[in-house]
């Protein structure tokens, strides 16, 4: 609610910067922090049901089953994620009723793919995430890095083409960049397939490269723990 009254005192001084998001500087913040909840999730569901099996002592037999290590992974944090879905809904039919969002036409097709991909790309964040806190035992940086640096790159309050360019360069490399962008767009404009494609492209290529490579960091993880009896420590 508070981001509707600040909307209005903006009222048309930010409409040139968010022309191709339809001028709503209230819709704009709405997807932003809405979909920004699954970088919330996907970063720390997976450190946190590490971090709860290794002071509760479940860590050592979660893991010596025959279950394979990122069946756990992805698996343990499918909750979390589904609350999360029902919240982001929560907030968009709250902007469409009673805050007058205008999501007339949106492309649903479009949506679901970017959030699936959305959901891959920052749960494989999550999975390294969670492979700091089985070696380390304790917080990790990257979940310091992402937390400092997101808040400015993302675009969530802001669109990223008011930063000056060599920070919007550097946002560029950042999956969730195509995720607000991508959603917004299909959302808000209706963009078709055909005018996703880049950012559902560099969503996929992210999740191409992140997801195989967190399972083998979280593996790794884990093979450390073994050989130095450490699974049960916390």
């Amino acid at each position: 609610m508070t981001f509707y009254f600040i909307a209005k005192l903006f009222g048309r001084a930010a409409t040139p910067y968010l022309e191709s998001y339809g001028g709503d500087y209230f819709s704009f913040v709405l997807i932003g922090i809405a979909f920004s909840d699954y970088l919330g999730v996907g970063l720390t569901s997976f450190a946190g049901i590490i971090r709860e099996g290794q002071m509760l002592g479940t860590l050592e037999a979660m893991l010596i089953t025959p279950t394979r290590v990122h069946t756990i992974d992805l698996f343990s944090s499918l909750w979390q994620f589904l609350l999360t879905s029902i919240r982001v809904l929560a907030y968009i039919l709250l902007g469409v009723f009673f805050f007058g969002v205008n999501m007339s036409r949106p492309t649903i097709p479009a949506a679901l793919l970017i959030l699936i991909l959305t959901i891959l790309a920052f749960s494989s964040l999550g999975i390294i995430s969670a492979s700091f806190i089985m070696v380390f035992k304790r917080g990790n940086p990257l979940n310091w890095i992402i937390d400092s640096s997101f808040t400015l790159l993302e675009g969530v309050l802001f669109p990223i083409t008011i930063l000056p360019d060599w920070l919007q360069k550097i946002s560029y490399l950042l999956p969730i960049t195509y995720s607000l962008r991508a959603i917004r767009h299909a959302l808000l404009q209706s963009y078709s397939f055909q005018a996703l494609s880049f950012d559902i492209l560099m969503l996929v290529l992210f999740s191409v490269v992140l997801l195989p490579l967190s399972i083998y960091a979280f593996k790794m993880g884990v093979r450390k723990a073994k050989k130095e009896e450490s699974l049960t420590h916390y």
